[in-house]
């Protein structure tokens, strides 16, 4: 299984912190029905995309690039001390995965400069902050944190309502130790980095396209969850905050990157999780490379 990539002048490390059965498939995509999961079962399993009771498989992950200037983090998985009463395996998780595959890819917390998010849901902001001496802090500590102004404003506004956990612990103590970036769709770290806006997940949802002068590789968050969103992207998840929206972002998404060389560096799809966008009819496939 490949967890390192080049392509141009970067280098891609997968930092995976669980790969596990996550929701089954008809409970996790509302519009998905028994026919045509049963069309497809049989790819899947072999993808590795979907276990023996009809559960999806899904990767928890970061990644390290590293380009000529700068090492950035996109994403920062799950996180270690964080409640989560909701999902056991999320819940107080205290094990070293995660940092065993940073210093696997031979990175250390001080090597990031810049931890981008493409939007601020529990498994993307986990280790955003760790826990010292019963106070959140920034895990990264010369690292700026790059958040949409979209998406933080939202949430924002929801944690004002009632608290958001992972709003409060894992995004306000970098905001409180000012390590953040409020951004907008049109910001570039550098000549290597861009926002692409993906609305529909979240209000504020982020790609993020790196390479000099072309996209190289695009991390596409939580545009699509699934192999089976890329041939059917009109299959919204039940997470989508807009499914419509997402559907007509995944589809768009897709055709922009479909038959061209950029990597499409997905955040759940299971190993190896990095693939080329390749039509299938009207639909498309991540084919790996």
């Amino acid at each position: 299984m490949s967890l390192k990539y080049s392509v141009g002048d970067l280098t891609i490390h997968r930092i995976i912190e669980q790969e596990a059965p996550f929701i089954p498939a008809l409970d996790f995509i509302p519009g998905l029905t028994p026919e045509v999961l049963t069309e497809n079962r049989a790819w899947m399993r072999e993808a590795k995309a979907l276990d023996d009771q009809d559960v999806l498989i899904l990767c928890f992950q970061s990644y390290v690039v590293k380009t000529p200037h700068h090492t950035i983090l996109i994403d920062s998985c799950i996180g270690n001390d964080k409640p989560r009463p909701q999902r056991p395996a999320w819940n107080m998780k205290t094990d070293d995965t995660y940092a065993r595959a940073l210093n696997a890819a031979g990175v250390s917390v001080g090597d990031i400069d810049f931890v981008m998010c493409t939007h601020l849901h529990v498994d993307h902001v986990g280790w955003n902050t760790r826990l010292e001496n019963g106070r959140w802090v920034p895990t990264f500590p010369k690292a700026r944190y790059v958040f949409a102004k979209q998406e933080y404003d939202h949430w924002f506004a929801e944690n004002a309502k009632a608290e958001i956990p992972p709003f409060a612990d894992s995004v306000l103590p970098v905001v409180e130790a000012r390590r953040h970036e409020l951004v907008g769709n049109d910001h570039q770290i550098g000549d290597h980095v861009r926002i692409v806006p993906t609305p529909g997940h979240t209000p504020g949802h982020i790609a993020v396209a790196m390479g000099r002068g072309k996209d190289d590789a695009v991390f596409s968050g939580d545009l699509m969850h699934s192999p089976l969103q890329t041939l059917y992207p009109e299959l919204s998840i039940k997470f989508d905050v807009d499914p419509a929206k997402a559907a007509t972002t995944r589809r768009s998404f897709l055709e922009r990157y479909c038959d061209t060389d950029t990597l499409c560096c997905t955040a759940h799809f299971p190993s190896p999780s990095v693939g080329k966008i390749k039509r299938k009819g009207n639909a498309f496939v991540c084919a790996a490379v």
